[in-house]
């Protein structure tokens, strides 16, 4: 079998994985909606409750603790999508099997940048877990909110090391079908994309 033979996404275990990794991402993203929602809704009442004379005790220690999960559980949804920033003005100089080489390097490097940082994010957490550490004013653990760090970063991990491959195998295949790697839109095709979206949206609600 030639470079160009590879048939379209077949014999390739990438497909699996990366939709049973995506569940999980929708999964976690879903938990960080939910968590921004939920703190709005705090955030509104211990406003309210300040402004009565009666504020509630630890709505901003639950607040800042619930940063961690809604800022970093969406992270490997994000990469999925291409959501994250990007500096394309080196890697859109290039195309075909060049394109994909330098997409699998920076994602390699973003891989092992990631590693290092579940390394040390679990010795926050760890150290938090050991010590006892709480809040100062409510005194709650911040073990579990620390916690999420090195959990989300570990997905996340996970997602650049299936893109790495997916890359890789697109390196030696060029014509396959794209597996596993995030489709990076133009502007002009994220426009037309989110008209679409809205266009579905609309005939949806009617």
């Amino acid at each position: 079998m030639t470079s160009t033979d590879m048939p379209a996404g077949r014999g390739s275990p990438l497909g699996p994985l990366d939709r049973a990794l995506a569940k999980l991402e929708d999964l976690l993203n879903i938990l960080a909606a939910v968590t921004i929602f939920l703190v709005m809704i705090v955030t509104v009442a211990g406003i309210v409750a300040r402004l009565s004379g009666s504020p509630i005790p630890g709505a901003l220690d639950v607040t800042e603790l619930s940063i961690a999960i809604f800022a970093f559980l969406g992270a490997a949804y994000a990469q999925r999508l291409a959501a994250h920033i990007r500096m394309d003005i080196v890697i859109d100089r290039f195309t075909g099997r060049p394109r994909y080489l330098v997409e699998a390097l920076a994602t390699f490097a973003g891989f092992l940048l990631v590693l290092v940082l579940i390394r040390y994010s679990w010795d926050f957490f760890l150290n938090a877990y050991t010590i006892g550490d709480t809040t100062p004013d409510a005194d709650i653990p911040t073990w579990p909110a620390k916690l999420c760090v090195p959990i989300a970063f570990t997905i996340w991990a996970m997602r650049l090391a299936l893109e790495v491959v997916g890359f890789l195998r697109l390196v030696i295949w060029p014509d396959a079908e794209p597996v596993a790697v995030p489709k990076v839109m133009t502007p002009a095709e994220e426009a037309a994309h989110e008209v679409e979206s809205l266009r579905e949206h609309q005939e949806d609600a009617r």
